[in-house]
């Protein structure tokens, strides 16, 4: 997985040091033993790492020195943090099988669960994404539990969904909650309403979350235009101040939240090759790359599209194992995506799963150039243009 290995020599220190570059990597060192355990890290600095754990320890120091250990020195160099934290991640998983999570303390992204497999589906906040080929669907990642928690609970309130976590045994007789008092539920618990009916009210929350919002906007505005046409225009009021409280609730829903199962994007990060930038690809719930795309050497001529196409032809995910896997790998696209000050950009795939070719290669450019995204830009992200491709 490492693409450089070196036996460790004491000898000729500022010579044997100086071959390491002083530039991100990815390393592991082993001992003689085959069986001992070995010692895996990240660094934005290879050469001074190393030299702080394999040089002579100073007089009383409590730093960690392993210089008596080390037998070989396996490291492969990175073009950004999020390559590194990918590559660390993966080399955890085949070091340590069974103890990876705790070496890497990757916290799960907090996402929202529609259950759809139960009799009277709800939703509700989780870090745990369960079985792939179960009927639930996922939506997210939020930056925070408290996020997706204010988030779902704004979004409940537009919706007679259940937020009960009971087992339901409908009960003619069963006195109800809070919610159905306040008819902000349907109340299946007491038979309130139909199967169908409930039934039809969970297709409009997740035809909400499917769409980010949109489909709930859309048939506020067709309403809300509809009493217009009527001349009912305090009730039109009534429902434009309706749409505005909606679009104020979806503030929350960043760019990078989307149905878990159809989340597809390429990120674009700095290459440790030269003249090329490093791409990924989140599909499936797997993390794909680096597929490295190259530029010309007077660094004026962008990618061909199809030079382009063929990259993205070789990110092809095959798709996450597991749940757990699933979780993890999103954790890390989370982790970068929130982070306030982030190297390398993230296009998304459109609501038909295109990818915008056109948007790849700008952003491919800026970060080859070392440019930053406009405000412009960043503002305008989900405005597509006709000439995508």
């Amino acid at each position: 997985m490492l693409t450089h290995s070196i036996p460790f020599s004491a000898a000729h220190e500022a010579e044997f040091f100086a071959q390491f570059p002083a530039a991100p990597a990815v390393f592991l060192l082993r001992g003689e033993d085959a069986a001992a355990e070995p010692y895996a890290g990240k660094t934005s600095n290879l050469r001074k790492r190393l030299l702080r754990l394999l040089a002579p320890p100073e007089s009383q120091s409590k730093r960690l020195n392993l210089r008596q250990r080390v037998a070989i020195i396996e490291y492969s160099l990175t073009g950004s943090d999020f390559e590194s934290l990918l590559l660390l991640y993966r080399l955890l998983r085949q070091v340590f099988p069974g103890a990876w999570q705790k070496r890497l303390r990757l916290r799960p992204a907090p996402v929202i669960r529609l259950n759809l497999e139960n009799a009277f589906p709800r939703a509700y906040v989780t870090t745990r994404i369960g079985r792939l080929k179960g009927r639930s669907l996922y939506y997210g990642p939020f930056r925070a539990r408290t996020a997706a928690e204010a988030f779902l609970n704004d979004s409940l309130d537009l919706f007679k969904m259940r937020r009960c976590t009971f087992e339901l045994h409908p009960d003619p007789a069963f006195p109800g909650c809070v919610y159905s008092e306040m008819k902000m539920c349907l109340a299946p618990c007491f038979r309130g309403c139909t199967d169908d009916a409930y039934q039809s009210e969970v297709a409009r929350v997740q035809a909400y979350f499917d769409s980010g919002g949109q489909a709930l906007v859309q048939e506020l505005e067709a309403e809300r235009d509809q009493l217009s046409a009527d001349l009912d225009f305090e009730a039109a009021a009534q429902q434009h101040a309706k749409i505005t409280k909606t679009k104020n609730i979806l503030s929350a829903w960043d760019d990078i939240c989307h149905r878990l199962d159809l989340l597809d994007a390429v990120i674009v990060q700095p290459s440790a090759q030269p003249d090329s930038v490093a791409l990924f690809r989140f599909r499936n719930g797997e993390l794909a790359g680096p597929e490295h795309l190259a530029f010309a050497a007077d660094g004026e001529s962008q990618p061909t599209v199809a030079g382009l196409e063929e990259t993205l032809e070789k990110l092809q995910p095959s798709g996450a194992a597991s749940g757990q896997q699933f979780a993890e790998e999103l954790a890390i696209l989370k982790r970068w995506y929130y982070r306030s000050h982030k190297t390398g950009e993230v296009i998304f795939a459109k609501t038909d799963g295109e990818l915008s070719l056109r948007k790849i290669a700008n952003a491919a450019n800026r970060i080859y150039k070392g440019e930053k995204k406009s405000e412009t830009t960043a503002n305008h992200a989900l405005i597509e243009s006709g000439e995508d491709s």
